[in-house]
């Protein structure tokens, strides 16, 4: 079980706005089983397990490996697989894992460092099974043979302890210790003088022992050989070799040479030299030349692997005898690595609503090279709307700077690069692609100001007469538009039924048919709202203008066509051309061209006697009236409007032509019916008899009359009062009545023998005289001198005749 050991919270940290530091120091044993716990990291930390959850807590490492595990559950740091000190860490006295605990929401760093510490899993090893001593039979008591010593991997106290002889024998000892350069040896040490004739070779073991618990032990088999005489054994010319070479070195490179010398001669004191072999040592990337003792680079070091190569080199001469030394190569550091990025988490996409000092990214950066090679700097091409911040050591953060708007740019491409501060620099990009997801911040926007449509009228149902659009500058369900009618305020009606619009398109349609007499415009408000929570919306007023079709034929105002009666007209036989019989008023109840009226004699009695104004409606002379041209002109005024296709109605009247006012003939139903058959011949029989008995009691009345007056005459006028012949008649004006009556004079000549109008004394009593109005004054009001004759038209009982009343209204003043 490891021991967990919180330190301390690095105040230097607390300063900065998202991060806070702290150091949790464990230790563990090396070849821990998978799933050990290593220590309670949230109650370390003083947090609560379900924080680690909630604040997504997770493991980084600088080189991204996950040696450990956290249960976020139960906040404890197990081991995530077997580890091996040895491998890890090499012969290093110390070896740490470090790795940060990430918490987010604030961001939190904790520092966490775990020591591996050694197990006694590695006995010591030699690098040959056997080595085979020459000594020479006249070998001083206390002579030292090197050996090259066994190899733990193990460090401490569970590596190398103590060297002995197995079985122990009465000619060597084993001497083992360090020197003062701090490397260890190993020594037999000839504790008897050697007899070849008493024993030519002898054979034993050297055990290496180490102090773990149980101790672990190696050993190599020495075979002892007694030659004769080698009196010499080589010497180097150092002890331990120092030699410098950067990492980037070519195969071949000379690294140094080995001097050894033997003041023997002949093959006593030839020297050949060879690398004594250490465990691990196998691909050496070096070569010694045997002869020379000059070592060179057979493949490229790497600076990042290994710092330092230890070598041993064995000068052996001809007689059997050698040496050892130490050559130490250190390797210098090139700027050979670029920068690293680890990105620990990254957000994206990111709302555009996102505050500014959003974390978007979180990563780490180093290098493997070391000095300034390994110094990084971290810069962002973009600092617009996005910056760097340090957060922690080599943590990074990539934060908002300011406002995101996605309708202005949808994507950031950002990029990171890392330099380090090598000659020359290396550097390294990482590029994140920034994606601004879509918040509903747009309401949508119609494409005009204001819609007029246009739809005839009488149009079919459900007639489609423009559509309204509106964009949304968002993206998905913020951008679906839907349209619909809304009263102008909200206290107002719902909007008219007759429109309708479609919610999806926003095409408008007219639901019935329209009455542009009726309804000539209509302003709807339609509104866009688009499916964003909450929505967002906007209205338009829409103006729908009817257009006037021609469905309505002229409306004949003056002659009135509403009764069963004709309206009858008095022209004067002594009319000239131009005379103005009267005019027809009509109207037409549509618009524009479609009410523009014109008028065409149609059908008449005599269709040379009258012509009527095309554009006025005028029904005038076109020549003076004739003795030969009938009394009774029936017209039949055409009335067109300028539509298409042109709609039209007719006016009938009847002209009365008066050869002087003694056959005057009010209108009456009877003329302006055409009566046929057998009523219209009895009632012209009676009406003759009757007014010629009227006639004869006139003319005796009259002659009687004349006679005794004659000498009192000295002339007339006889005032024929019109008198309103037909009710709504008109003289030109629009409201179809003509506001002032028709007042006809007639003068007669004094002392003419032969009257235009002879007058009989009235059988029937009279009645009292009708005013007339002449010159704005009234009867009452004017006194007619002698002479005149006042009379008030009435329409005649039966046709062709004066009734009664009306010829009784005939009187002398």
């Amino acid at each position: 079980m490891a021991i967990a050991r919180q330190v301390l919270c690095l105040s230097a940290f607390l300063s900065l706005p998202h991060a806070c530091s702290q150091s949790l120091r464990y230790s563990v044993a090396e070849e821990g089983e998978s799933g050990s716990v290593v220590g309670n990291v949230a109650e370390d930390a003083g947090l609560a397990p379900a924080q680690l959850s909630a604040r997504r807590a997770r493991l980084a490492s600088e080189d991204g490996r996950q040696h450990f595990r956290l249960e976020r559950g139960t906040g404890r740091l197990v081991l995530a697989e077997r580890l091996d000190r040895e491998e890890l860490c090499g012969q290093a006295a110390t070896c740490t894992l470090p790795f940060e605990l990430v918490l987010a929401n604030p961001l939190q760093f904790f520092r966490v460092e775990v020591a591996v510490e050694d197990i006694n899993d590695h006995a010591p090893v030699f690098p040959e099974e056997q080595v085979t001593i020459k000594i020479p039979e006249t070998g001083n008591l206390g002579s030292h043979f090197p050996l090259v010593g066994a190899h733990d991997l193990d460090i401490g106290s569970n590596s190398i302890q103590a060297y002995s002889i197995s079985p122990e024998n009465k000619y060597f000892s084993v001497s083992f210790g360090g020197r003062s350069e701090g490397e260890k040896y190993v020594e037999l040490v000839l504790e008897k003088v050697l007899d070849r004739e008493e024993q030519a070779e002898m054979d034993f073991s050297v055990i290496a022992m180490d102090g773990g618990s149980p101790p672990r032990s190696g050993s190599t088999q020495i075979r002892i050989i007694v030659l004769d005489v080698n009196d010499n054994a080589p010497v180097f010319t150092q002890k331990l070799y120092v030699a410098s070479l950067f990492e980037n070195a070519p195969e071949g490179s000379v690294v140094l040479r080995v001097v050894a010398t033997d003041l023997d001669a002949g093959p006593n004191g030839d020297i050949s030299y060879q690398f004594s072999q250490a465990v691990g040592q196998s691909d050496s990337a070096f070569v010694i030349d045997p002869v020379s003792g000059e070592i060179k680079l057979t493949k490229p070091l790497d600076f990042e692997a290994t710092e330092n190569h230890e070598l041993t080199v064995q000068a052996k001469d001809g007689g059997g005898l050698s040496a050892i030394c130490k050559v130490l190569v250190e390797v210098v550091d090139v700027n050979d690595n670029a920068p690293e990025l680890v990105v620990s988490s990254f957000s994206s996409p990111l709302p555009e609503n996102a505050l500014p000092g959003t974390v978007v990214a979180l990563f780490t950066v180093r290098d493997r090279d070391s000095g300034a090679n390994g110094k990084i700097s971290c810069a962002l091409e973009d600092q617009l709307s996005f910056s760097l911040h340090l957060a922690y050591k080599n943590y990074y953060e990539l934060v908002t700077v300011s406002t995101l708007d996605r309708e202005e740019t949808a994507r950031y491409i950002l990029s990171v690069v890392a330099a380090d501060a090598g000659s020359p620099s290396l550097t390294t990009t990482q590029t994140f692609t920034v994606d601004i997801s879509d918040v509903n911040d747009n309401a949508p926007v119609f494409s005009q100001t204001l819609y007029t449509m246009y739809v005839r009228e009488n149009n079919v149902p459900t007639v489609l007469v423009g559509a309204v659009s509106a964009a949304d500058a968002d993206v998905g369900s913020n951008a679906k538009v839907t349209y619909s009618l809304v009263p102008a305020h909200p206290t107002e009606q719902p909007p008219c039924s007759c429109i309708s619009v479609n919610s999806e398109n926003g095409d408008v349609f007219v639901l019935r048919p329209l009455d542009y007499e009726q309804l000539k415009q209509i302003e709807v408000l339609v509104l866009a709202s688009d499916a964003g929570s909450p929505a967002l919306s906007a209205n338009i007023t829409v103006r729908l203008v009817v257009v006037d079709e021609n469905d309505n034929a002229p409306l004949v105002l003056y002659p009135s066509q509403d009764t069963s009666s004709l309206s009858s007209e008095l022209v004067p036989m002594s009319a000239e051309t131009g005379y103005l019989v009267t005019k027809v008023v009509a109207v037409d109840a549509d618009s524009g061209q479609n009410s523009w009226l014109s008028y065409h004699l149609l059908r008449a009695t005599d269709p040379g006697l009258f012509v009527v104004g095309v554009q006025s409606g005028e029904v005038r002379l076109r020549r003076v009236v004739t003795e030969r041209d009938a009394v009774k002109q029936k017209l039949v005024v055409l009335v067109r409007d300028n539509g298409q296709p042109p709609l039209s109605a007719t006016a009938s009247l009847i002209a009365l032509l008066l050869s002087d006012f003694s056959d005057v003939r009010l209108p009456h139903s009877s003329l302006a019916t055409e009566d046929e058959g057998d009523s219209l011949t009895m009632y012209l029989i009676i009406s003759l008899v009757f007014v010629s008995i009227l006639f004869l009691a006139s003319m005796a009345a009259f002659v009687t009359l004349k006679v005794c007056k004659r000498k009192e005459l000295k002339g007339g006028h006889v005032l024929y009062g019109a008198g309103t012949l037909q009710s709504g008649l008109a003289d030109g004006g629009a409201a179809g009545t003509l506001p002032h009556p028709y007042c006809y004079e007639i003068s007669l000549t004094t002392g003419s023998g032969n009257s235009e109008f002879k007058f009989l004394k009235p059988i029937l009593p009279s009645l009292p005289p009708q005013n007339c109005t002449v010159g704005g004054a009234t009867d009452d009001e004017q006194d007619f001198p002698r002479g005149y004759i006042t009379m008030e038209d009435r329409a005649p009982a039966q046709p062709g005749m004066l009734s009664a009343e009306q010829f009784n209204s005939l009187s002398f003043k």
